[in-house]
């Protein structure tokens, strides 16, 4: 005790700097550690993810309807308004659907009161929706050999349709059901076998595999041609997120990275189709984003990740950052206590996303002037607010951390002012990445690096597909059906996803 007491400072100043100081790192130990419990026991997101929003919503409506059932077996009365209701409400089933109709006629056509003939006077046409499962069928394909009875050995054949299995049993159709089933229904490959088995169909995994190796291999034009068309765009947004690899050299796996690249112009009434494209790399450097967006000149929407900084400094791109990451550190701290600077700049962050609200869908021109008007004089006075915050409070708290975030990437944070066709946040792509998210938590890791770069391509074309509003499983069969019958490689923009014909909106049946 004696020699810690000889340690400390004699003088009244530097004593009580010293328990400031202290103080100060003790406050970010504690944020630390509620931040780390609210990641690991509480919510990661500032609202409810919808997914979970709906699996709530589903289990209510199930102990609704099982409190109509059991209130309905006692009061027909109120049965029979139910189902007049269900009726009235359900709407027509679509009629691409087909039809089996089974005729349920009374047992005999003589009138039970005179015993005369009965005479059809109409009918009632009720409509069910039915499932059939999966059906597997077999195609056979024959050629007939034709020989010359007077020339030996003269033997005609047609040749054979190309495949893209070669001496393989699965038509381009039931390959592109394997790829739609495992990267846009997130079911890894033994779970597909599990499904198919149930069928009387068996089917190995490593069979499944060699498929989606094959169909990867074949489309990795399609997807390279649709990068380079995103790199030709005026502006993309870029994101990446944790790809975990097998690595059987150490026995575990290692962490790889599939970068986001997306085109959405939707909010501002663009002509260009949306589009995401995906890129696997094995590693986080900030040489990464370079090689992939090499020819790329324009805005990228990015969040804080230092290698889009280095793409800025050595092209001519222009970084415009994300109001949303900026939200969620501020979030983060009204969430494990009292924060009145953070709730105060939660406030001022709403404000912009009000504007927002109320210009989607306008045009650019539209969009930069209501900005100038409502949204610049909210940015003007945000950042000699957080300045002045800043002076006050300890630099070493978690506070002053998401202070010098927002401030340190205030000129790309301000972009959107000038120019209506930059969103405000980065939430596009972020959309486009819970996809990877959700087919990671099922398969848990790639078996390799190939098979990640595999994900990155297949991946692209099926979402893709879906951001414009097209059947991944028809536009996957119809692709790689063209590409093994020799579609030109000179006309590979037909097989991009929004060139093919969309499939019509159906309306709701209940």
């Amino acid at each position: 005790m004696a020699s810690l007491r000889s340690e400390l400072p004699r003088d009244p100043e530097t004593l009580q700097a010293m328990l400031i100081a202290r103080e100060a790192e003790i406050e970010r130990l504690r944020q630390i550690i509620k931040e780390l419990q609210r990641h690991r026991f509480g919510r990661r997101a500032e609202t409810l993810p919808e997914d979970q929003l709906l699996l709530a919503l589903e289990e209510a409506e199930q102990v609704e309807a099982a409190g109509f059932a059991a209130s309905e077996e006692n009061a027909p009365a109120t049965k029979a308004e139910r189902i007049a209701k269900r009726r009235a409400n359900r709407g027509a089933l679509p009629t691409h659907l087909p039809r089996i109709e089974t005729v349920v006629d009374v047992e005999s056509d003589v009138c039970p009161c005179c015993s005369g003939r009965l005479h059809r006077i109409g009918e009632d046409v009720a409509e069910r929706l039915d499932i059939v499962p999966a059906q597997f069928r077999v195609l056979v394909v024959r050629r007939p050999k034709y020989a010359c009875r007077s020339c030996e050995g003269v033997v005609v054949q047609a040749p054979a349709p190309a495949r893209l299995i070669e001496g393989g049993i699965p038509t381009e159709a039931t390959v592109a059901q394997v790829l739609v089933s495992k990267y846009a229904d997130h079911l890894p490959l033994y779970r597909q076998a599990q499904i198919y088995a149930r069928q009387g169909v068996t089917l190995d995994r490593s069979t499944l595999a060699d498929w989606v190796g094959r169909a990867a291999f074949l489309l990795r034009p399609v997807h390279e041609r649709m990068l380079a068309m995103l790199k030709a765009s005026p502006k993309l947004f870029a994101d990446e997120t944790t790809a975990p690899v097998l690595d059987p050299g150490r026995g575990r796996t290692k962490t790889g990275q599939l970068f986001a690249y997306a085109r959405d112009d939707r909010p501002w009434g663009g002509a260009d189709p949306p589009a995401v494209a995906y890129v696997y790399a094995p590693d986080r450097k900030g040489e990464r984003p370079m090689a992939h967006l090499d020819g790329f000149s324009g805005i990228l929407q990015v969040d804080g990740y230092g290698g889009y900084k280095a793409l800025a400094g050595r092209t001519a791109v222009n970084l415009a950052f994300c109001w949303a990451h900026v939200r969620r550190r501020f979030y983060e701290l009204a969430q494990t206590g009292p924060a009145p600077i953070a709730d105060e700049a939660l406030q001022r962050i709403a404000a912009l996303y009000h504007v927002e609200a109320h210009i989607r869908g306008r045009t650019p021109e539209e969009r930069r002037d209501a900005r100038q008007q409502r949204s610049k004089p909210i940015i003007d006075a945000l950042e000699p607010w957080l300045r002045q915050k800043l002076a006050l409070i300890s630099q070493k708290t978690k506070l002053a951390e998401a202070i010098r975030y927002a401030l340190s990437r205030w000129a790309g944070l301000g972009l959107f002012l000038d120019d209506g066709h930059i969103e405000l946040d980065n939430n596009i792509v972020e959309r486009s990445i819970r996809p990877l998210a959700l087919t990671r938590k099922n398969a848990l890791f790639a078996g390799s690096d190939g098979g990640a770069e595999h994900w990155a391509v297949i991946a692209s074309l099926v979402e893709t597909a879906k951001l414009n509003g097209i059947d991944p499983q028809a536009y996957l069969t119809d692709i790689i059906t063209r590409i093994v019958e020799g579609h030109p490689n000179s006309r590979i923009d037909e097989l991009m996803p929004w060139a093919y014909p969309a499939k019509p909106t159906l309306s709701s049946v209940a």
